[in-house]
């Protein structure tokens, strides 16, 4: 996937005022769920309104906002895709990126997020676009990417440590957390989170009196201190009812309440706090629940939803037991290579798939071995539609033959090529969006002043945006997905556009 060198100028036109879209009201202090861990740690806020003063970075330094964890060779992404936007614009296109909509966007705005790629121009110390990228992982649950992004960076950084810290407990590992803020001394830990790290450390003595100390220094609220003493000490707090939840949970009180037995549900939390919920300890159905909400955001792999979609025989009925009892009657038939069972269970599966928006995880998984099969008729084609969701839908549309002209439209897009018509019935504005898209790999006007003002990264932000609700108005869609092509980003535009075809995401 590389972006090719466009092969003429791009005039400038009145048409991109179109591109210069609100860009929203995206916070630039991270998300709001994060731990008060760290004395001072909002230094992405900004405190006066003077001009800056120059600053010298010493050699060999790093620069936050070039940190990534995927090089050219695996995205083909030129290294000054920001060039010249500005760094508070990228931050907020990056932020106002949904947490969940459709997979190609969230794959793609996901790869940006943790690219290797020059900073831009006016990038200063401040590192606005690392720290939004980092909050765009954070926002959509992907943990463990967020994780190897800051440990690339070092977590050294007060702004990094804070999250970095979040991310520890939330993926049970609270320890490794503690221990790393004892190791730092240029992290000044506020008092919820030394008490905390005290006790976990066994010191429980002077646990007690930082909460003491704390309490009368007015550095901890009254609800905040009642959690804490409970944590402290359960056995003085036996028999009494559990205290009202925080108002603004946070994963250090999360972890308090899990320690007391008290642990709330993370269906109705933020993403990040499902991690919780993965552990054997939460319950299957908690389990089921939060893997669920993070496959919709791409937040975890399909196989570890895979393992907890198929790690017991579900008792109950109804919801999401009927998903995971038709998956696994799937699942089994696939194993045993019984086309019959796999024809009855097949549109079965897909129908829950469907209703919890888990297509193409189950694409992934399973059309390789469904496209193997000597299925006919209705099975086949709804194998081969799986097939169109995954990362072989070139190879399905190379090797079958169309059923029918819907068939036969999907199958141009995944070639990469401008359908002959759209279908004749059933035509809808979306269709003729892609059709329109496929049929002319011209840079869309609206875009043009962007790409020439070397603002190729914010365009395709913009883009991403526009697609990732898989609805709106579709004129803007069909040159979203036009700028992908016309920059060469093919595999981005037909996995887009066949999810668009397929995929029911208004």
């Amino acid at each position: 996937m590389r972006i090719k060198p466009l092969l003429c100028a791009l005039a400038l036109t009145a048409g991109a005022a179109a591109a210069q879209e609100t860009d929203g009201d995206a916070p630039l202090t991270g998300p709001d769920w994060l731990s008060d861990t760290i004395i001072r740690p909002h230094g992405d806020v900004a405190t006066s309104a003077t001009p800056p003063e120059i600053t010298v970075m010493p050699l060999g330094q790093v620069r936050l906002d070039a940190v990534g964890i995927l090089p050219f060779a695996t995205t083909g992404l030129p290294a000054g895709l920001w060039a010249d936007s500005a760094p508070d614009t990228l931050a907020r296109l990056m932020l106002s990126q949904p947490a969940e909509g459709l997979p190609a966007m969230l794959a793609f705005t996901r790869q940006l997020a943790l690219a290797e790629l020059d900073p831009p121009q006016d990038a200063s110390t401040e590192a606005i676009l690392f720290l939004a990228r980092l909050d765009l992982l954070l926002d959509r649950g992907a943990l463990e990417p967020a994780r190897a992004l800051m440990e690339r960076a070092g977590p050294a950084d007060p702004r990094i440590f804070r999250r970095w810290f979040d991310v520890s407990l939330l993926t049970g590992q609270a320890e490794r957390a503690c221990a790393a803020m004892r190791a730092s001394p240029d992290i000044a830990p506020t008092f919820p989170a030394r008490i905390f790290c005290l006790a976990r450390s066994g010191d429980w003595p002077a646990a007690a009196l930082s909460l003491g100390t704390g309490e009368a220094l007015g550095f901890i609220s009254t609800a905040e201190a009642d959690l804490i003493a409970r944590f402290l000490d359960p056995e003085l707090f036996e028999g009494e009812p559990p205290l009202p939840l925080p108002p603004e949970m946070t994963p250090l009180h999360y972890q308090m309440l899990i320690s007391l037995g008290e642990r709330p549900p993370s269906n109705a939390l933020p993403l990040a706090f499902a991690h919780a919920d993965l552990a054997d300890l939460a319950g299957w159905r908690a389990q089921l629940d939060a893997a669920e909400r993070l496959m919709r955001a791409s937040a975890i792999e399909p196989e570890q939803w895979l393992a907890i979609y198929t790690a017991r025989t579900p008792a109950a009925s109804g919801g999401v037991w009927e998903r995971v009892d038709a998956l696994q009657s799937f699942d089994a038939a696939l194993l045993a290579s019984d086309p019959e069972a796999i024809t009855r269970y097949l549109p079965e599966v897909w129908a829950a798939m469907q209703q919890a928006g888990l297509e193409t995880a189950f694409a992934r998984l399973y059309s390789d071995r469904l496209l193997r099969l000597p299925l006919t008729g209705e099975a086949a084609m709804l194998a081969r539609r799986v097939g169109l969701l995954s990362p072989l839908y070139e190879a399905v549309a190379q090797g079958a033959v169309a059923q029918d002209d819907h068939e036969r439209f999907l199958f141009a897009i995944a070639r990469g090529e401008a359908p002959e018509a759209p279908p004749r019935t059933g035509t809808d504005a979306i269709t003729t969006a892609v059709a329109s898209a496929f049929a002319d790999t011209t840079p869309p006007e609206r875009f043009t002043r962007l790409l020439n003002l070397n603002r190729t990264g914010e365009a395709l932000l913009r883009a991403a945006r526009t697609l990732s609700a898989g609805a709106g108005d579709t004129d803007d869609m069909a040159d979203a997905l036009r700028l992908f092509r016309a920059l060469g980003l093919e595999d981005t535009a037909r996995r887009a556009a066949l999810q668009l075809m397929i995929l029911d995401r208004a």
